[in-house]
């Protein structure tokens, strides 16, 4: 049984606290806040201790695994605390609010290569996103031309406001790109191969009373191989519409909308569709994330490496980061 505990129990909290109660062979023993009466509250709805000090919940209640669910600048500090005490350590993306604190807990992990440690990038355990990755490496689709993404969401100032530490640059580390758009670009970077060179700017065009971070913003990717993506990303869009990848290759059309869509050049159409979550609050944000965790535990547990480890995740870090340095 994998003894697991949540750090951070803010929103996304709740899809890592529900994750470990269906993993068949984990198991909640503890969740931690800085907030007191946010550890204790959450702790009694899921029938566990709370606590406020990440090492006095690991002296207490032993865990094999801390899944940390803070705000961005709050990431790497509590990661290596636990993991200096032993514990496996699977971090909510980003890395860092900055690359240069991401750093920090890359080079941790290369100096302690038998420690386990991972980012949370569950979409590349979708359905889609693996069956799109079997055909580019297949060589079923001839020559890859380029890619188009799009991330067009809804984020009202209400939202800012609830928690305010999303707007603020010292704290979050930037807007759209890094909160929300950041799993398309890791996806671009993950098909179509690490990044050569980065264009882009962004902005913000509606919501710069409430936030100091960008609410907008374009990016041109430059891939091995002549290959070019290009994503826009904005949360001043009127609701969320579903995020979408394009890819042109040789001998097919991707379309990457929910399902997927391969519209290969002799006619023939495929489909794959993506599994689909349980209603509620957060169906939005798929299933991938147990899988992930699930897999998490089960390396940990081996005493194994994660694919993707702190050097994995920080590449959508940096592709973002040289996009707020080119706006400046």
């Amino acid at each position: 049984m994998v003894r697991a505990a949540v750090i951070g129990c803010g929103d996304v909290s709740v899809v890592h606290l529900e994750a470990i109660r269906r993993i068949e062979g984990s198991e909640l023993v503890a969740v931690c806040d800085l907030d007191p009466g946010v550890a204790r509250s959450v702790g009694e709805t899921y029938g566990v201790p709370g606590f406020t000090d990440p090492l006095a919940m690991i002296e207490s209640e032993h865990p094999d695994v801390v899944q940390i669910s803070t705000p961005h600048d709050q990431h790497v500090d509590p990661a290596i605390a636990c993991l200096e005490a032993g514990v496996a350590v699977l971090s909510e993306k980003p890395v860092a609010a900055t690359v240069a604190e991401a750093e920090r807990l890359v080079r941790w992990s290369a100096e302690h290569p038998e420690a386990t440690v991972g980012i949370c990038f569950q979409n590349r355990y979708n359905a889609t996103s693996v069956a799109i990755r079997e055909l580019l490496a297949s060589g079923e689709l001839g020559t890859v031309h380029g890619a188009f993404a799009t991330v067009a969401w809804h984020r009202s100032p209400a939202y800012y406001e609830a928690r305010p530490w999303r707007g603020q640059r010292a704290r979050s580390g930037g807007g759209t790109l890094i909160n929300q758009a950041i799993h398309t670009i890791d996806l671009l970077q993950w098909f179509l191969g690490d990044v050569t060179a980065v264009g882009g700017r962004a902005g913000t065009y509606v919501l710069g009373d409430v936030i100091d971070v960008e609410d907008s913003a374009q990016l041109v990717l430059d891939h091995p191989g002549g290959v070019r993506s290009v994503c826009f990303a904005t949360n001043t869009a009127a609701v969320d519409f579903p995020v979408g990848i394009e890819i042109a290759a040789e001998n097919a059309q991707l379309s990457l909308r929910g399902d997927l869509t391969v519209s290969w050049a002799d006619g023939r159409v495929d489909v794959v569709p993506e599994r689909r979550a349980e209603s509620g609050g957060r169906s939005y944000w798929g299933v991938s994330h147990e899988l992930l965790i699930a897999d998490f535990h089960a390396q940990a547990t081996a005493g194994k490496p994660f694919w993707i480890d702190p050097a994995e995740g920080i590449k959508a870090l940096q592709i973002i980061e040289q996009v707020y340095a080119l706006s400046r």
